[in-house]
């Protein structure tokens, strides 16, 4: 069976390197917020062309503590796609405030800037841009929109690691940039991670404050904080990947471009890159009618594919809104992602393709 995503692939590639680093930081004796976090953090900053970087436990904590440490909580109001991995949203619920959703555009599967401007309220304080599947939102009209209604933009770049917008990283655009670390990720541990980059020293002193409990330098909390640290371990991993990143992402670039070749002229949508961005394919999204038939009949030919996501966030019980979002319930119903990760031959990207158009010329196959 090809999987959708595989890890294990990436480790496997730089086993050596990494090995070395675990070893090392078991040598050192230090094993929380040693010289591994300091140091990734600084190579992570460096990297992305941000001042600051705080490592955390994971993607999600990375959200909570920027909402945290922006002063967004009880009665504030955030925007978010619906259209998104749920984490974006329950990091508004765990910090206090509220979700309020938008639609998204079609083609770009993020947020629609004219949705955001409609849901701008006096009690709206900042917008959750979620940069899915592996490119940019609309950055230019979101900041536009921020600057005028005086509000936070948190970039959620979970899947977006090493992607740019107009020749700067994604995650320097907004107030803050959020990533996650789980393993499947572009950049990714091997357990969960995440961190905040910003590029103002009073806020990443205080997100540094916040991922332990509130303290000051004297182990004196002087707010309510929480436990949330970049592992050691996963930290030295992390530097390790970060410095293939580029390459990973390119390979990634190389194997959607087999696809979108060989998908061409089919009665489906392949992935559409925006002008002025690049796009690292965290996922490979196709959109189509019938969507769960293919899924079947690539897993009866040794094919697993995946759904990101099925089921919208505000139609989820524990986050439901009674509000129609018709773009995305519309997307719910069509999206499909291929495999798509390091370490995936061409062969078994033709493969794939291959299984597709035959799939699309003999649709009774997949019924």
């Amino acid at each position: 069976m090809i999987p959708c995503a595989c890890p294990e692939a990436q480790y496997l590639s730089y086993k050596d390197e990494i090995d070395a680093a675990i070893h090392r930081v078991l040598d050192s004796g230090r094993y929380i917020l040693g010289d591994e976090v300091v140091s990734f953090e600084w190579e992570f900053s460096e990297y992305l062309g941000a001042s600051f970087s705080v490592g955390c436990g994971s993607g999600t904590d990375s959200l909570v503590l920027a909402l945290r440490a922006l002063n967004i909580g009880p009665g504030d109001e955030v925007i978010v796609p619906s259209h998104t991995a749920v984490p974006t949203v329950a990091a508004v619920v765990i910090a206090g405030a509220s979700p309020v959703y938008a639609d998204i555009e079609p083609d770009y599967f993020t947020i629609d800037p004219d949705q955001v401007e409609a849901e701008c309220t006096d009690k709206t304080k900042a917008i959750i841009v979620v940069h899915l599947y592996g490119q940019a939102a609309e950055m230019d009209a979101l900041l536009d929109i921020s600057r005028r209604h005086n509000l936070r933009i948190i970039e959620d770049c979970a899947q977006a690691a090493g992607a740019s917008y107009r020749g700067k990283k994604l995650g320097t655009l907004g107030d803050v940039g959020c990533f996650s670390f789980f393993p499947t990720k572009n950049l990714g541990a091997i357990g969960d991670g995440g961190a905040v980059v910003c590029q103002d020293k009073p806020l990443a002193d205080r997100l540094r404050s916040l991922r332990q409990y509130g303290w000051d330098k004297n182990r004196i909390s002087q707010e309510p904080g929480i436990n949330s640290r970049l592992d050691e371990l996963q930290a030295a991993i992390l530097r390790v990947k970060l410095r293939h990143l580029d390459a990973d992402n390119s390979e990634r670039q190389s194997l959607a471009d087999i696809y979108n070749a060989e998908l061409e002229g089919l009665a489906l949508k392949c992935p559409v890159k925006r002008d002025a961005s690049t796009h690292v394919y965290h996922l490979y999204v196709l959109q189509l009618e019938k969507r769960d038939a293919l899924i079947a009949y690539l897993r009866k030919n040794g094919i697993a594919s995946g759904i990101h996501y099925s089921m919208p966030a505000h139609q989820m019980p524990g986050f439901f809104d009674d509000i129609q979002l018709p773009m995305t319930e519309h997307i719910a119903t069509r999206v499909v992602s291929l495999p798509l990760f390091p370490g995936l031959s061409d062969q078994q990207i033709r493969k794939i393709a291959d299984l597709v158009n035959r799939w699309e010329i003999e649709p009774s196959s997949g019924t």
